[in-house]
């Protein structure tokens, strides 16, 4: 700092020749010669700059080092403070308000610095987020800051992914796993009701990531207690408001354990679900119409009761809700039921049913014909065993399994019985089957897997009571639209050898091979050419989905005109694929290799399905029961082990009771079948329950209950025991 200048004396009056400067900076720290920024300056009225600390005159010549670091401050305007010390005055007046203008001027040159320098020395001041002792300076806090999909606010090193690399899960060195820049994690909430974080440490204050970070039901505890100011209350009223109602309905459907910052893809199937809901629902429209497939999919009973309670609330707005569902408790829930029937695929497609639902589960008798309606007012049921499977076939035993939130598990699984695997949702079950008991069996049996490794476990045995493990999944059969049931269950060959076998085939030289839509004609095939064997020919459409229109030279046939002119008892080729299962049974009931196949399919509950429809037009519950009925044919010579996760998904009582009669023949034949299910038909039935929880998140990953559904239903710590105890 300058020493303070000699004050002066004029007729009596004390004159201080201290001066303030303002200095708008140009350029900070920049390679330059700067030529042309100088002389514009000049042009704009400057007299003065200090360039590197030195005040120079912009009327001498400068020769700036090209390549040094620079720092240019254009010399805005120089009051004497003795002005300033008479503010009642025209001139003290004068003073702030040519201070005032050399402020406004110096932030307009500089984009937003002012450099003012006086007897203390000089200080940077900016109109922009700056700190004033290091110059650490803060974009704009705008959303956008706070979101790592954006390249605004997303850890640079990382993009925003929170790891090294694209796909490893060691966390980036310079965000930590936050994927956010630091200027992000630098913006504070303050005026915390909690005394501990999420790991036991003090909170004064959070940032984004720290929020995140809270589980639903913490959150929910912090936006609602915040000690705030009376302005910042103002400020932020709306916005908090918003967050604690999404929030409220996240808690509503059971969701409190689950963290802010989940990943999506580690959500089990009744989470999604319901924060799906949460998003849609959370709204709190009025008048609205929703409609809701199946949103019990993947719920325990105790999870749907809270889901039950949301959309009744829902509905007392004044809102209309329709929900597709085959959950017991949801239909009594509601007040109209409409059934449609009798029965599925072409015996279907009518409303059998159309009434209060209250006046139908009251009337003296139902005489509508309705199935569900026989099981509603239970005058059909699905009955418990007599006698539970017990003889002893071998153990599967796990000692410290680990996985998500299962933390040093251990479990003996029964051989040769009916296994449920149950809990509330996200209390471990699919980790439990997935991660420990599949990825360990694949890891014995699947050539392409084969390892001594033990995953997710400290020690897993038994597989010697076991020559093979299917899991039976809901994913697509096969991989390509051409793929259907009948080419699944392997029935498809032999029809086209029967049709090779016929006069008209025989006569023209043609194998079977002839009839099928996967061979070229160039190898001996009959299919269309045009459009490959597929029946249609796919449209690209740019920035549109394919558009499928129908094969114009075959229309939608499939085959050749020739290949088509080969029949079976009055039937071509493109007839059978057209035939439903049941339509198939009777045509070829003298045919047992395709008959016992088609039969599988037809007890599994599929009768209605087209032998040759497409793969990818089967929703994922027929997928998986086509896959069952694959497996029901086979001589079961091997001892398998069939995992399942949820095969009742979107089956009707009657299903679920040939669910049933298909999965005991399984174990019947030695094999054993482990599932996840919520559903208590199959639960009640089944020789071994594994009950997971007590709670979802963090506080499930135990088991909590093992044995007979009667010795779980006796649990006082199982959530399943208590509703399995009503159903027994």
């Amino acid at each position: 700092a300058s020493a303070p200048k000699k004050t002066l004396k004029v007729m009596g009056v004390d004159i201080s020749e201290d001066t303030i400067k303002i200095f708008a900076p140009v350029v900070v720290g920049r390679k330059g010669e700067y030529y042309q920024l100088l002389y514009d300056l000049l042009g704009k009225g400057y007299e003065k700059v200090k360039v590197d600390g030195e005040i120079r005159s912009l009327r001498e010549q400068m020769v700036l080092s090209k390549y040094k670091k620079h720092s240019i401050d254009a010399l805005v305007d120089e009051i004497l403070v003795s002005e300033f010390k008479r503010p009642a005055s025209s001139a003290g007046q004068g003073a702030l308000e040519r201070l005032s203008e050399a402020v406004e001027r110096a932030l307009t040159e500089s984009d937003g610095l002012v450099k003012v320098e006086d007897t203390n020395g000089e200080r940077l001041i900016s109109a922009k987020f700056m700190c004033p002792y290091d110059g650490f300076s803060f974009p704009e806090v705008e959303p956008r800051l706070f979101s790592f999909n954006s390249p605004y606010g997303a850890c640079p090193a990382c993009n925003g992914l929170g790891t090294k690399h694209f796909f490893g899960s060691d966390p980036c060195l310079v965000c930590n796993g936050a994927r956010l820049r630091p200027e992000a994690l630098n913006v504070f909430l303050k005026g915390l009701p909690l005394e501990k974080g999420a790991k036991g440490e003090s909170l004064e204050k959070v940032n984004i990531v720290d929020t995140t970070n809270l589980s639903i039901k913490d959150a929910y505890n912090l936006f609602n207690k915040l000690k705030l100011s009376k302005q910042d209350q103002e400020i932020s009223k709306t916005v908090v408001k918003e967050i604690t109602a999404r929030l409220k309905f996240m808690l509503d459907v059971g969701l409190d354990y689950l963290t802010l910052n989940r990943r999506a893809n580690t959500l089990s199937g009744g989470e999604a679900q319901r924060i799906r809901l949460a998003s849609q629902l959370g709204s709190g429209l009025v008048g609205a119409l929703y409609v809701l497939d199946e949103p019990t999919i993947g719920l325990h009973q105790r999870d749907n009761e809270r889901l039950i309670k949301t959309l009744v609330n829902l509905r007392d707005l004044g809102n209309t809700i329709i929900v597709v569902e085959h959950d017991e408790d949801t239909i009594y829930s509601g007040d109209f039921l409409v059934d449609i029937g009798p029965g599925a695929g072409v015996h279907g497609g009518e409303v059998v049913v159309a009434d209060n639902l209250e006046k139908l589960l009251t009337a003296k008798k139902n005489d509508s014909g309705s199935l569900t309606l026989a099981y509603l007012r239970g005058e059909k049921y699905i009955a418990v065993p007599q006698r539970r499977r017990d003889a002893e076939k071998g153990t599967l035993k796990i000692r410290g399994g680990k996985a998500y939130n299962i933390k040093n598990l251990s479990a003996d699984i029964p051989l040769g019985r009916l296994i449920a695997v149950t809990g509330v949702s996200g209390s471990g079950k699919s980790t439990f089957l997935y991660d420990i008991v599949y990825e360990n069996l694949r890891a014995r049996f699947d050539k392409r897997y084969r390892t001594n490794k033990v995953y997710n476990a400290a020690s897993f045995a038994g597989t010697e009571y076991l020559t093979r493990a299917v899991m039976i999944d809901q994913g697509a059969i096969g991989r390509t639209p051409r793929s259907n049931p009948a080419t699944y269950t392997g029935a498809f060959t032999f029809v086209r050898e029967l049709f090779a076998e016929t006069s008209e085939a025989r006569a023209r030289g043609w194998k079977a091979n002839r009839f099928s839509f996967n061979v070229p004609q160039a190898r001996g095939g009959g299919r269309c050419e045009a459009c490959e064997g597929n029946g249609t020919i796919a449209v690209e459409m740019s920035f549109l989905p394919t558009v499928y229109v129908t094969c114009d030279l075959c229309n939608g046939k499939r085959f050749m005109k020739e290949t088509l002119e080969v029949k079976y008892k009055k039937k071509n080729i493109y007839d059978v694929l057209k035939m439903t299962v049941e339509e198939g049974l009777k045509f070829f009931e003298d045919i047992p290799a395709i008959y016992d196949r088609l039969r599988t399919l037809n007890e599994v509950g599929l009768g209605y399905l087209e032998l040759g429809q497409s793969a990818t037009t089967l929703s994922g519950g027929e997928a998986q029961r086509v896959k069952i009925s694959s497996e029901l044919y086979k001589p079961h010579l091997q001892k398998t082990i069939y995992l399942l996760d949820e095969p009742t998904v979107g089956l009707h009582y009657e299903d679920v009771q040939k669910l049933i009669d298909i999965l005991n023949r399984l174990v019947g034949a030695g094999n054993t079948v482990m599932l996840i299910e919520h559903n208590m038909d199959i639960i009640k039935n089944a020789d071994y329950v594994l009950d997971f929880g007590p709670e979802g998140g963090e506080g499930g990953g135990t088991l909590v209950a093992k044995g007979t559904p009667e010795q779980v239903a006796n649990n006082p710590r199982s959530h399943t025991g208590a509703y399995l105890k009503k159903v027994l």
